[in-house]
């Protein structure tokens, strides 16, 4: 009798596998506990999902036998195009390849832009290196986007979903960058250029007697001029607003150089035209605890070498406000960036979205810059100095504007040639977010910055590490003892309850 309710039980068990199998196939659902909801789609996604009218294709080229932290990120991928194949309602099609298995298929993927890496494998106390494609290819009709390499641990979602975007958009909205005054061109802005090159046209403007700001610019982006601009340039910007046009501004209210160590006050005209809006960009030097280090030749006797100070006015901004777009940034290097206020009346909004840490300061120009400086708490009386606003409100047209100051030009360029650097990804960030909340266009602004984040342990305070530690050794111990103790009871009520029936 025990033996056929064993049969009985194993019969149902299997029975209900298999009926929760049939239903999987039929239903995808998943629960994302992440904190950035990093497995949920967002609503730029469904978006952007919901506007196709032609069917996309999506050719995922991924090795096979992998080390299984790669392994994982090609079931991500996987997963993520599932929920693109049912939020668009079948038309986000998908095939995964493998181009390993014969020279036909590698060769197609080479054809298609997707180039293998070399990764590390561990076999036998060995470790070798191992071929390995992770890419992607994605199809609309004629056009094509490719994701040559989708990294472990990057946001999968913005990269797919602004590749969709890309080929399904119809027209790209123009973004003017003023030229004229000594500002970067295009070029010095590369990783500016890429990020914007997606979703827009990003293209130069300059503003003469006869050349006005063209009706197709919806956004005009002032970055770090450095002579003095007209004044008919700032007449032609504010009709340019009263028209509906929005305005991004990084500008450099005053100067440092490192190889005279000396910061002066700059003037150029804008800082006068944001006065007569209510912001007062200071001529200050911020300074900040949290911060960059510059590189200083040293000597001890017959020889000479380099090391790494601390340097304030280069402050690394953590502090940020919830908007649009300062969400998911985690740090902003900054060069000498000055405080931002605001003195204009109620009828417009002010919002610090960047702001200094609680170790923070300010040194008003001209000064000279002391790099060997022992800097002391003391030095460092305020906090929460604003380094990057938006303003809000009606700026002489009947519908509300708005337009973003960041008082740093020189946070976001590269450079020209063989001097360009390579940009902090949140610098980059911060301006392309500030745009995308101009534009108010594509909503993919969420999407740029969500992804794994980068919180290394060492910039916890104590009390959270001692927790983190302790909670990592104690808490498998607690599991199996409560475990134990569950298993203790439920056999001591057995052993009460066969007692009691055989006293029965």
């Amino acid at each position: 009798m025990k033996r056929n309710k064993t049969y009985m039980s194993v019969i149902i068990v299997v029975g209900i596998i298999l009926v929760l199998n049939l239903i999987s196939e039929q239903l995808y659902l998943r629960f994302d506990f992440t904190e950035d909801n990093q497995y949920t789609l967002s609503n730029a996604t469904k978006d952007i999902l919901k506007e196709l009218t032609y069917p996309v294709t999506v050719t995922a080229y991924f090795s096979k036998d992998l080390p299984p932290d790669i392994e994982r990120t090609r079931q991500d991928f996987r997963d993520l195009l599932i929920e693109y194949n049912n939020r668009s309602g079948g038309m986000v099609v998908y095939e995964f390849i493998d181009p390993g298995k014969n020279d036909k298929q590698e060769q197609e993927a080479l054809q298609n832009g997707i180039q293998p890496v070399m990764i590390n494998v561990r076999e036998k106390d060995q470790v070798k290196q191992q071929k390995a494609f992770l890419g992607a290819l994605i199809q609309l009709g004629e056009k094509k986007e490719v994701m040559p390499f989708i990294q472990p641990g990057t946001a999968m979602e913005y990269s797919l979903s602004t590749a969709i975007k890309k080929i399904s958009i119809e027209s790209k909205p123009s973004i003017g960058l003023l030229q004229g005054h000594g500002e970067p061109s295009i070029a010095e802005l590369s990783q500016v250029n890429e990020g914007l090159s997606i979703l827009y046209n990003f293209e130069p403007v300059t503003i003469t007697d006869t050349t006005k700001i063209p009706d197709r610019i919806k956004t005009l982006v002032l970055i770090r001029p450095i002579d003095s601009i007209p004044i008919p340039d700032f007449t032609e910007i504010d009709k340019f607003m009263k028209n509906g046009g929005r305005v991004l501004v990084a500008m450099n209210r005053v100067d440092g150089d490192l190889r005279s160590a000396y910061g002066k006050v700059l003037n150029t005209g804008l800082e006068g035209w944001l006065r007569r809006k209510g912001i007062n960009v200071k001529p200050d030097f911020v300074v900040d605890a949290s911060c960059g280090a510059v590189t200083v030749q040293q000597r001890q006797g017959n020889f000479s070498f380099s090391t790494n100070v601390s340097f304030p006015y280069l402050p690394v901004i953590k502090s940020f406000a919830d908007h649009p777009i300062t969400k998911g940034l985690e740090a902003v290097i900054m060069q000498f960036p000055s405080t931002i206020e605001y003195f204009g009346d109620s009828t417009k909004t002010f919002t610090p979205i960047a702001t200094t840490s609680e170790k923070s300061g300010s040194y008003s120009a001209p000064l000279y810059f002391n790099i060997e400086k022992q800097w002391t708490e003391n030095d460092f009386p305020l906090k929460h100095i604003t380094v990057g606003a938006v303003l809000e409100g009606n700026f002489g047209s009947s519908d509300l504007n708005k337009m973003v100051i960041i008082s740093d030009g020189d946070f976001i360029v590269n450079g020209p040639g063989r001097q360009a650097r390579q940009l902090q990804p949140d610098n980059v960030s911060l301006l392309v977010n500030g745009i995308d909340w101009l534009i108010d266009d594509t909503g993919l602004i969420e999407l740029r910055t969500k992804g794994v984040t980068a919180r290394p342990i060492k910039e916890l305070e104590d009390s959270k590490k001692a927790l983190l530690k302790y909670l990592n050794f104690l808490l498998p111990i607690i599991l199996v003892i409560i475990y134990g103790v569950f298993r203790m009871q439920q056999k001591r009520n057995l052993r009460i309850k066969r007692l009691e029936e055989n006293y029965a």
